[in-house]
């Protein structure tokens, strides 16, 4: 398959290099961008915003994943399970989870409708195939899927360019790490007609133990071009095949078994000897197509209609140790089930994502926008688990122990308009309304203090007003400033819903000011960004993790939340060859009254059942305002950029400030005479990339290159997870334990390691 898609790239690749282009470079980026106008920030548009640009991500490609190459951007954070930047990775913005941050690309949205999460995992490569990111922090503009609760990224797909082209990149480095990438372009084929397209391979055997990665993808588009109109189809798709790494070692279990120890697939043989399941892995496909109609009704007006489809199917496999047979539906001879076995479940997965978007757009080139917008879409997924195999039991071939179907709709209109009232001064208004729809219905993998199975019988419809305004001021042609006030809101995912089955769940609603100034200069920018961002029954991660890695979120423990900050934006160049860019954010971020249930440790010592502990409540405590989970309050990124000919080198270097792993305020847990850490350190890492780039025909350009990271060989970790009860001393006061050492987990990143790289273009 990969040998004919390849071959027939060549074929098109040498049409489109005979025909003769007849359409100028404006032309195709107006109908290109005529998909993306309506959700993206323009330049008036009074809110945070960074745009990356195909060529700063092509600077820092060499196989890692989109989090990484937008690592530098304000305000956000990074995650790596494998510990360098391949296979599960994800992206914090302002302290905020991924299934909070909305991500589209050409408009359609890309995060799972029922979990909210974006894998990146599933996108191998998928920058390769990128023309513009646009990062916007805080609520952002009106866009379809899921509100946005710290950003929204807007992601535009690459154009096909009007000449003909093909080109290779390959990279390779430590922990086996490799990349294989080729893309074409067949330019104008008749003045009209166009093929763009890549198809990728990235593998990595991981920093941590058995986190392998394997990923394959492709992206192909093809379109008429004309005068006002565009019509292109495109279709994308990513599998993946990686072995879990989500557990996280606790530090008492890196003191055991190094840096590198992964729990995932352990188990003991007969013998008692350690052994690993050779099958813990994720496997998923997920197959895209788009649709789309661009069309330039007059020099003020234009139109944008796309149809999609998305197809997702997947699975992952688990060794479990020690479970009890009920759990799994299996019976024991007693027929109770409560017997304990080791047990290899799989838990399958598939669905179908289909709707449309569309937005007529008006600019009257005299200071005039509006937008008027909306999409519909709906998704219907099975979740189906099988036990494959059972120590203790006899299991019946193809035994599928829990079912249950989903089916979520979403729907949005929007309009927006943009005036410039008075010379300089403009008025921004988005007004969207939302209707959102979720039913769930039959068993859970999960079963009540009678040993009965949870069956789902969940439905809800979530309708939401999300209003935005604010004023934008050219001061002149160095200074503007702007402010804004939005309020969003935002529907449970599935995993809040399963993690709190059989309770009515309340949307989350945010109101966001932001006030910001900007200078502009040929040689210096600068900007100010202040934020305060309100949340009513906020979902924060509590700090643990479901059996399958995800993060558990919750918000009926806080209410009301806030986070605040101030980000801080520069960029210097004196000379030609030389560019300083930097960007820090400084922030509060604070549940205003944390509340938990209080529990005496000391009764855990005379429980039997460590499964079911005998625990003795407390009470409620209120701990008052506490710190956010995973919400540091220093970020900053620095990169030096220096070029000389076909020379460039940059040092880009980020440090990241304490995070808390609970919502407890506490640093550590007491277990006995001893303490678990319940917090990311702060730390502070070096990269550095150096390139040579050479125009010489008949090549159109040729890059080798060598990026170092973490120059420095820092130990640190960048994401975790943690578990604590909390009780009263003999005076009253609150404080953190926890039954075992091993009740915090912590995902190590790599030391000093490097990816070569080489990209050539015809």
């Amino acid at each position: 398959m990969v040998k004919r898609f390849v071959a027939a790239c060549l074929v098109m690749s040498s049409m489109g290099m005979m025909a003769q282009s007849q359409q100028d470079d404006l032309k195709e980026m107006d109908l290109d961008e005529v998909s993306v106008v309506a959700t993206r920030a323009g330049e008036r548009t009074p809110m945070a915003y960074t745009n990356v640009s195909k060529e700063q991500i092509a600077e820092l490609n060499s196989g890692k994943d989109i989090p990484y190459l937008l690592s530098i951007t304000p305000s956000v954070t990074t995650t790596s399970d494998a510990g360098n930047f391949v296979g599960y990775t994800s992206l914090r913005v302002r302290g905020v989870d991924p299934t909070r941050i909305n991500i589209t690309a050409n408009g359609i949205p890309l995060n799972d409708a029922e979990s909210a999460q974006i894998f990146w995992v599933n996108m191998g490569d998928f920058a390769s195939s990128a023309e513009k990111f646009q990062i916007q922090r805080g609520a952002g503009t009106s866009t379809n899927g899921a509100g946005a609760f710290g950003a929204t990224v807007n992601i535009q797909t690459a154009k096909p360019g009007m000449k003909p082209s093909f080109g290779v990149d390959v990279a390779g480095g430590s922990y086996g790490t490799h990349k294989e990438s080729f893309n074409f372009s067949t330019g104008m084929l008749g003045g009209h007609w166009a093929v763009n397209g890549r198809i990728s391979n990235i593998c990595s055997d991981g920093y941590i133990d058995r986190a392998t990665s394997r990923l394959g993808s492709y992206f192909l588009q093809g379109g008429y071009y004309g005068d006002r109109t565009m019509l292109k189809f495109i279709t994308f798709n990513g599998w993946e095949d990686t072995y879990h790494a989500w557990n996280y070692a606790s530090k008492y279990e890196q003191s055991l078994y190094g840096r590198t120890y992964n729990s995932c697939g352990e188990y003991y043989d007969a013998e008692g000897n350690r052994r690993y399941y050779g099958n813990q892995v994720d496997h998923f496909h997920q197959q895209h197509y788009n649709l789309t109609w661009n069309q330039i009704l007059t020099s003020s007006l234009s139109l944008n209609v796309t149809a999609h489809y998305t197809r997702d199917d997947g699975y992952y496999e688990q060794y479990k140790v020690k479970k009890k047979l009920y759990k799994y539906n299996l019976t024991d001879e007693d027929g109770k089930g409560k017997t304990k076995s080791d047990i290899i479940n799989q838990k399958r997965h598939g669905g179908d994502f289909y709707g449309f978007i569309a937005s007529l757009n008006f600019d009257n080139h005299q200071g005039l926008t509006a937008n008027l917008g909306g999409a519909w879409s709906s998704y219907g997924k099975m979740h189906r688990g099988k036990v494959l195999w059972a120590e203790k039991a006899v299991v019946p071939a193809g035994f599928v122990y829990y079912a249950n179907d989903s089916r979520k709709t979403d729907g949005n209109i929007y309009g927006k308009v943009n005036y410039e009232f008075l010379k300089g001064l403009s008025a921004f208004t988005d007004l969207q309304y939302r209707r959102a729809s979720y039913l769930m219905g039959g068993f859970s993998d999960e079963y009540d203090d009678n040993n009965q199975q949870i069956p789902y019988n969940q439905q809800c419809i979530y309708n939401f007003f999300n209003p935005k305004f604010g004023l934008f001021y050219q001061i002149n042609k160095h200074h503007n400033v702007y402010g804004s006030f939005a309020i969003t809101h935002r529907e449970p995912t599935r995993n809040d819903f399963q993690d709190h089955v059989g309770i009515h769940l309340m949307a989350e609603r945010l109101a966001d000011w932001e006030l910001g100034y900007k200078y502009q200069s040929p040689r210096f920018t600068a900007g100010i960004n202040l934020y305060w961002m309100n949340y009513t029954n906020q979902y924060v991660l509590t700090g643990q993790l479901n059996e399958v890695g995800e993060m558990i979120a919750a918000n009926d423990n806080s209410g009301k939340s806030y986070r605040a900050g101030i980000e801080l934006e520069a960029a210097y160049q004196p000379v030609d060859w030389f560019r300083w860019d930097a960007n820090v954010t400084f922030s509060r971020n604070r549940n205003k009254n944390w509340t938990i249930s209080a529990v005496d440790g000391i009764a855990y010592e005379n429980t039997l059942d460590q499964d079911d502990p005998d625990w003795i409540s407390q009470g409620t405590i209120n701990l008052g305002e506490t710190k956010t989970s995973f919400s540091p309050e220093v970020i900053f990124h620095n990169m030096l950029t220096f070029t000389w000919k076909g020379f460039k080198a940059k040092l880009i270097s980020q440090y990241t400030g304490k995070q808390y792993m609970t919502n407890t305020g506490f640093d550590y847990a007491k277990v006995g005479d001893q303490s678990i850490k319940m917090i990311l350190s702060d730390y502070f890492t070096n990269d550095i990339d150096l390139s040579y780039t050479f125009k010489k025909k008949p090549l159109k350009s040729a890059t080798v290159g060598v990026t170092l990271y973490n120059l420095t060989s820092l130990k640190y970790d960048n994401n975790g997870w943690a578990y604590c009860e909390i009780g009263k001393d003999q005076n009253g006061n609150p404080y953190a334990w926890s039954t075992d050492l091993y009740e915090s987990g912590f995902a190590p990143q790599a030391p000093l390691h490097f990816m070569a790289h080489l990209s050539v273009n015809f």
